[in-house]
């Protein structure tokens, strides 16, 4: 676990294991957006997990309080690419801090970590999506040094 300690806080990032998927999915559903989206059936999200532990490219994060429980997570993929002189992207998703932990710079450091991780793995970039109604989340980012470049689509299948 690595440590991070923050204004008289300690939380360690840790790699998130199948144990972890309740609280995980409990942070996800932890918000309007979410509360809409996410399910009390825990078979998709076992499954996915599986999925993205198996892939090296992938680093599903588990954010632990002092006590151990889970106070946040991300998940983290590397994506090799042609663009920009055969770049490697570092991908941030699925950003969520227990309410608890909000508003001590955990989640500053936590991108701090996340973006040392990128360029430890060869990442040139690091790029994340947010939902357009985060307003919160927008002045975050950009706090960060994140611009609004793209504009992005999605299409359920």
């Amino acid at each position: 676990m690595i440590p991070l300690d923050i204004d008289g806080h300690r939380f360690g990032i840790d790699r998130a294991v199948e144990a972890d998927v309740p609280a995980l999915v409990a942070l996800l559903a932890d918000d309007l957006l979410g509360a809409g989206r996410e399910s009390l059936d825990l078979a998709p999200y076992l499954a996915a997990f599986r999925e993205i532990d198996r892939d090296p490219n992938q680093l599903l994060v588990a954010v632990r309080n002092a006590d151990g429980a889970v106070a946040g997570t991300l998940q983290l993929t590397l994506i090799p690419g042609l663009a920009r002189q055969g770049a490697k992207r570092l991908q941030i998703e699925a950003v969520r801090l227990a309410s608890s932990a909000r508003g001590i710079g955990l989640g500053t450091a936590l991108f701090a970590w996340a973006h040392r991780y990128a360029r430890e793995h060869g990442a040139t970039l690091a790029q994340l999506t947010t939902d357009k109604a985060r307003s919160e989340a927008h002045r975050f980012y950009e706090a960060l040094g994140y611009r609004a470049s793209h504009e992005g689509y999605k299409l359920r299948l």
